[in-house]
């Protein structure tokens, strides 16, 4: 049942009755969710090694706590203290002039789940036909036949069938009753994959080239910024998500311990994820596969080494289970992103808005399905750019125009939390900006060069 949202907006107005996660760890393991899905499980392994394995990590950590929890505790406090989307928040708070960013968060996630939808429905038909068929003798041959096409524009739809269906249902029945089943789901998964992986011949090569730190990486400005932009990206900033779902926080929780508890339970199945693949790896051979292509590695690669191992249909079969339920659970966020905008700005009733915004994305993400460059395009602009560009604009906005964010944060607060919000105020206003900016030049940088090279090949030339 719906609970009425508790009074004490901005302005002392009370805020409409709104659905309420019926619990903590129903908030707690929706926003892991979100936070955790294919490139959280896979790229945060595959950039590690390359920065220089536990010197990266610890360099993650530390970008977590500087960046990723102020960050979070941006959106979380914009979206709790005014019960709404981003549209109709950031327009509560701070007039008109910050509409467009609420408007750049809903395409931010309108557009990333148009393409996900297509990834995702690879992971998913690796999961089904691992179970029915087994996986295929000739890898690339089958990865290019079903990534492009009709086949793939059937998997991405029913991918986004089963994203839909989820949402329209509701926050408690639909998001929360799903998160409640699948993240602890996924994390038995990946915790019994580990153990498995580290019973291979040749998991300690892969343990070393994953754990062993390489200690001149901590002074890389590559790695450094690869670090900071992984703190953001795989804790699903900068679109609206966690703001989106703080929405329907009631107004006693510890947004402080949520945040924490959030990021760090992400980076442990990150982490996790990485004692996975990397004795895989080096347990086949993959070493060079890894380091050429990432998707290669994922949808080529390990599935061809699969069909080769004994076992390998029912490990992979596993692993490809795994990754499907962390791309089900991001997509929740990034529908629910866009659902709760059209609810809040249009009035419309939860089941059509969902319907609504799930057709119109399922259409858009057919171009990325029928071409893997339209895709990798889509990717770089909303995945990146426009990601890093919501992250700065919201870190600005709470850090000095929204009034007094210090108090909402003390709200509900505990004693230990309460000692820190004057370091994470600091954060906010001096340390985010400056590092966001930096991560943009690179973020604008690739990206204009990803359109350049798409247009120049488009037109041939």
């Amino acid at each position: 049942m719906s609970q009425p949202s508790a009074p004490g907006t901005s302005g002392g107005d009370t805020v409409s009755a709104r659905e309420l996660f019926g619990t903590k760890w129903g908030f707690v393991l929706a926003a892991v969710g979100s936070a955790v899905g294919l490139g959280n499980m896979w790229r945060f392994s595959y950039i590690a090694a390359e920065g220089g394995g536990a010197a990266f990590l610890l360099l993650y950590i530390v970008m977590v706590l500087l960046i990723g929890i102020p960050l979070m505790l941006c959106e979380l406090t914009v979206g709790r203290k005014t019960h709404l989307s981003p549209i109709g928040a950031l327009r509560q708070l701070g007039g008109k002039a910050w509409v467009p960013l609420g408007f750049l968060f809903v395409v931010t996630g309108f557009l990333i789940l148009s393409y996900y939808s297509v990834i995702a429905g690879w992971t998913m038909r690796y999961a089904v036909e691992g179970i029915t068929t087994g996986f295929p003798a000739a890898p690339g041959e089958y990865f290019g036949q079903i990534s492009e096409g009709a086949s793939a524009v059937w998997w991405h739809l029913g991918f986004m069938v089963l994203t839909m269906a989820i949402v329209m249902v509701g926050v408690q029945k639909g998001i929360e009753r799903a998160a409640l089943i699948l993240m602890p789901t996924l994390f038995l998964i990946i915790v019994g994959l580990a153990v498995w992986a580290g019973t291979l011949e040749g998991a300690a090569e892969g343990y070393a080239f994953y754990l062993v730190p390489e200690w001149g990486e901590l002074m890389d400005g590559t790695v450094l910024r690869q670090a900071a932009a992984q703190a953001f990206f795989s804790l699903s900033l900068g679109m609206g998500a966690m703001l989106t779902f703080a929405s329907y926080l009631s107004r006693d929780t510890d947004l402080n311990q949520e945040a924490v508890t959030i990021s760090f339970a992400d980076f442990g199945v990150a982490f996790l994820a990485g004692l996975v693949v990397f004795p895989v790896v080096f347990a086949l051979g993959l070493q060079g596969d890894v380091s050429e292509s990432t998707v290669g590695a994922l949808f080529i690669s390990l599935p061809g080494a699969f069909a080769e191992m004994q076992g390998g249909r029912v490990v992979g079969t596993i692993f490809f289970v795994a990754l499907a339920v962390g791309a089900i659970t991001s997509a929740i966020s990034l529908l629910e992103v866009v659902t709760s905008s059209i609810i809040d700005e249009l009035g419309m009733v939860r089941r059509n808005a969902a319907i609504s915004a799930g057709v119109v994305i399922a259409i858009i993400g057919v171009l990325s399905a029928l071409s893997i460059d339209v895709l990798g395009l889509a990717d770089q602009i909303a995945g990146d750019l426009f990601l890093v560009i919501g992250a700065l604009g919201m870190s600005v906005f709470v850090g000095w125009f929204m009034k007094d964010p210090a108090a909402e944060l003390a709200r509900g607060a505990g004693t230990t939390f309460s000692r820190f919000i004057p370091a994470v105020m600091f954060l906010i206003r001096f340390v985010l900006p400056p590092v966001i900016a930096v991560v943009l030049w690179f973020a604008g940088r690739d990206a204009w060069n990803a359109i350049w090279e798409f247009f120049g090949v488009a037109l041939g030339g």
